[in-house]
């Protein structure tokens, strides 16, 4: 049966640092999806990127993004998700590979403005394959329905468990 986990935290907890940490641990794993960062200027942060586990990069969201949608101040720019977190996702979902991972950072508000991300994500839930998604705290229809699922592990992501998570999780999914 495939693992499938969701670390679910506040904001600034450390999912995104704890879900890039298990991918840099397993060193015997496809991965593919996608981890988000701030963009920061002058300490103030502005937007946030999305980088692909093979390396693209691009901006996702942006204080000077128009939307819609808009989250909170930021411009979401849906087509990032289409052109980047996407074909991973969907081509993991159709052809599941043996030893492959699929890591989200992360389903939040500005990911979940995509249906089409939506569904990938639903698919990948579905198929024979390993998922690591980090997930924000408050709740969401979507992401309240993946958290009751049988078959899903939840954990609280906090600052005490924060350092040792990524250790704990690896030991459980490298595959052999």
């Amino acid at each position: 049966m495939p693992t499938r986990v969701l670390l679910e935290g506040r904001p600034g907890v450390g999912k995104t640092t704890a879900i890039r940490r298990l991918a840099a641990l397993l060193h015997g794993r496809d991965i593919v999806g996608f981890t988000t960062e701030e963009i920061r200027q002058g300490g103030a942060r502005v937007g946030f990127a999305l980088e692909t586990a093979a390396g693209h990069r691009a901006v996702l969201a942006h204080v000077g993004f128009p939307g819609p949608p808009k989250v909170g101040r930021y411009g979401v720019d849906l087509g990032v998700m289409d052109r980047l977190a996407l074909p991973a996702l969907m081509a993991a979902s159709a052809d599941p590979v043996p030893g492959q991972l699929v890591l989200i950072d992360e389903l939040g508000r500005m990911e979940l403005a995509s249906a089409s991300f939506r569904e990938a994500v639903r698919s990948v839930f579905e198929a024979g394959v390993d998922v690591v998604a980090t997930i924000h705290a408050r709740s969401h229809p979507f992401t309240d329905a993946l958290k009751r699922r049988a078959d899903t592990e939840l954990i609280a992501v906090t600052r005490a468990n924060r350092h040792s998570l990524p250790d704990r999780l690896a030991a459980r999914l490298e595959y052999r």
